[in-house]
């Protein structure tokens, strides 16, 4: 599939060492600025906390690169903490013991032990994806014992196959499966017995079961004979015996611009995910973990587009818990040609150059291992953020600029800034809450479109900044305030007793530093901004004035009796429920579903006290890509993201008791998220699942 199995030959070339890519190199000039753009950092908010596994990418056993010092070291350069191996859908046709991969090409010096040498010259920690297409559970548990037990690599991270929803299953066909039953039962069932296989060899080990991403083919399609789309049937069944789930991400894009964009469906992505994982995978399911092992951009992939899609897509994924985000891939060849924002774009899904020349000959790649544009997005990413330092939240009023943060131990805060616009420069003015930047010029790192490498020098302030187009900068705001003295921030807050309009959070107590914690506040997240929903002395609090079936993140900070103020803890994330009475009940159902559209069936139960004469539902799009195509038993009409499904005169009345059932023709071009909270007549319906 696309890139996966792709074998090209690289030719010979002086490497591009790193040690002179990451100082020192000139900008080229911008255009005149747009208007002004205003950026909140708010380190009250805080988010998750960067991974010690976070900077990943993939090595595949064609790349005759894989075991070469040259490219370990770049890597290390580049501040990669993790490297997958064999590679994409080859994993499902490799065999690690003979190092075959039958139907593929396996090229020289890329054997599991000297991938292991490449991982710990680079100081990454490995993730390994065992065979399903061709091979067998005891087959996996082999590599665990040759890995951990023989060779004491202490290898933690497993995953079961690769792509295999995309066995045939579901109708395409590009990953192996030389199972008869291809169904998501078939592959959840064995994932159990590989688990208990290889655990039964070192049971300190991790595996993982592969899903689907929201609104990534084939997510949410039922094929016949399932109970359920692959997601579904897949955590129901290894839920219990999984410790994370892993996910591919390819966007696609018509143009830059859109391809760029697509990052802002990877929060609501996530949202779904944790939803399936929550409602399906058992007991304790808090514990599975979630990663990212493939991701790159549809268009731009060696030039500026790449570098900041790149960016924006870890930090994204980062902030937002996931353990890691592994770039596609290290080396992959030449495909289509095309120039971009005035570079030549080779169409490589490499983070390096291969070396190798269109079939033509027409055009080249630049030297063997010659970094590409995302080689320098992912090491202003290992600038931007380290192991430890916790991502707060960011947001921009210019839509083509991007901003994400960090606070770092000492108490620093780090921005990393994303100019989208390909023609003009942007000025920016930073303003921070829960920090106070030290005065004069701050650090600043950017890499722009075109350069050779990354330029860092004093420029601006902490609080102003102006971004050259299409770039990428990390401002490195040093702290005017000492940390010393300050209470250590709460434990990660748990909810519990959510209804539709309050919830009880709970925390570890943080401990005082040089006064007593007179208080704790809890703040809810909203945007970029902290909205305090309360205070407390205990370690527990209930909040009230909730909406129904609304989001909330929320921190909690500990105050001391001198008025300092501690870190944010980790985030919470809740939702809150519908009323568990009401004069109205809806039950919403999905009878169909196609990866972009679907068919809804809507029931209106009226629960009141009195006959209806006729009754107007109404509910809300969480999404921008979420849309009506036409319904029927109602008149259904969409303004903006309202939808209002209105009784037809011919109806009658909808008696005490009585249901209603209405259908539509639902599209999506990101995550679909269910709406969440209806109302009849004006009044909040419960929601049935």
């Amino acid at each position: 599939m696309r890139h996966h199995s792709i074998r090209r030959t690289a030719s010979a070339a002086a490497l591009l060492l790193a040690a002179g890519v990451l100082a020192g190199i000139s900008q080229p000039a911008a255009h005149a600025a747009a208007d002004p753009a205003t950026v909140t950092v708010n380190a009250r908010a805080g988010l998750a906390a960067m991974p010690a596994t976070g900077l990943g990418i993939n090595d595949a056993i064609w790349d005759q690169e894989l075991g070469t010092n040259a490219v370990a070291d770049l890597l290390r350069s580049a501040g990669v903490t993790m490297r997958r191996y064999p590679g994409g859908s080859y994993a499902d046709i490799y065999h690690w013991a003979d190092h075959t991969a039958p139907g593929g090409y396996v090229a020289p010096n890329t054997d599991f032990d000297t991938f292991m040498a490449g991982v710990r010259r680079t100081g990454a920690t490995p993730m390994i994806i065992a065979n399903y297409g061709t091979g067998t559970a005891a087959e996996a548990a082999g590599w665990v014992r040759q890995a951990n037990v023989v060779k004491k690599y202490g290898v933690k991270y497993w995953t079961v196959g690769n792509e295999n929803y995309g066995n045939g299953h579901y109708g395409s066909a590009w990953e192996a499966d030389n199972r008869p039953d291809k169904s998501p039962h078939q592959y959840a069932t064995e994932v159990v017995a590989y688990a208990d296989a290889m655990k039964a060899v070192d049971p300190s080990i991790k595996v993982g079961a592969v899903l689907t991403i929201p609104a990534g083919w084939p997510d949410a399609i039922v094929a016949e004979g399932d109970a359920g789309s692959w997601n579904q049937v897949v955590l129901s069944i290894a839920g219990p015996k999984i410790d994370f789930v892993d996910l591919h991400w390819y966007p696609g894009g018509g143009s830059a611009a859109e391809s760029m964009g697509k990052t802002e469906h990877l929060v609501d992505a996530l949202y779904i995910v944790r939803q399936q994982i929550a409602r399906y995978a058992g007991a304790n399911s808090g514990r599975i973990g979630i990663s990212l092992t493939e991701t790159n951009v549809g268009v731009g992939q060696n030039t500026q587009p790449g570098a900041i899609f790149l960016a924006d897509t870890y930090a994204t994924l980062l902030a937002n818990g996931v353990f890691t985000v592994q770039w596609w891939n290290v080396h992959n060849g030449i495909g289509n040609v095309s120039t971009v924002a005035g570079q030549t774009d080779y169409g490589d899904f490499g983070m390096f150059s291969s070396g190798n020349c269109t079939a033509d000959g027409a055009t080249c790649q630049p030297p063997l291992n010659t970094p590409f544009a995302p080689y320098y997005g992912l090491s202003l990413m290992n600038t931007f953020a380290r192991p430890g330092d916790q991502f707060i939240r960011a947001a921009t009023s210019d839509p083509l600029v991007t901003a994400h943060a960090v606070r770092r131990s000492n108490g620093d805060v780090n921005v990393l800034l994303l100019n989208r616009d390909p023609d003009s420069a942007r000025t920016v003015t930073v303003d921070y809450a829960g920090f106070t930047p030290a005065a004069g010029a701050a650090t600043v790192h950017t890499y722009a479109n075109g350069a050779a490498g990354i330029a860092t020098a004093p420029a601006g302030s902490a609080t102003s900044q102006t971004l050259p187009p299409y770039s990428l900068t990390v401002v490195q705001a040093r702290n005017a305030r000492p940390v010393a003295g300050l209470p250590t921030a709460p434990g990660q807050p748990t909810a519990t007793a959510v209804t539709d309009r309050a919830a009880t959070i709970s925390w570890p107590a943080g401990r005082a530093g040089a006064h007593p914690i007179a208080k704790y506040e809890v703040y809810r997240q909203f945007g970029a901004v902290s909205e305090q929903l309360g205070e407390t002395p205990g370690t527990s609090f209930t909040v009230g004035n909730l909406r129904p079936g609304s989001r909330y993140t929320v921190n909690v900070l500990a105050r001391d009796t001198a008025g300092n103020v501690s870190w944010a803890s980790p985030p919470l994330s809740f939702t809150t429920g519908t009323p568990a009475q009401s004069p109205c009940a809806v039950r919403w159902t999905y009878t169909a579903d196609w990866s972009s559209g679907y068919v809804a069936s809507v029931d209106i139960t009226n629960s009141g006290t009195r006959a209806l004469p006729s009754w107007t539902l109404t509910y809300e799009w969480p999404t921008a890509w979420q849309q009506m195509n036409g319904g029927w038993n109602a008149t259904w009409t969409e303004t903006g993201r309202t939808v209002k499904v209105t009784s037809l005169d011919t109806s009658g009345d909808l008696a005490v008791g009585g249901t209603v059932n209405a259908g539509f023709v639902g599209g999506y071009s990101g995550p679909n998220v269910t709406p969440a909270v209806f109302t009849l007549n004006g009044n909040v319906c419960t929601t049935l699942s």
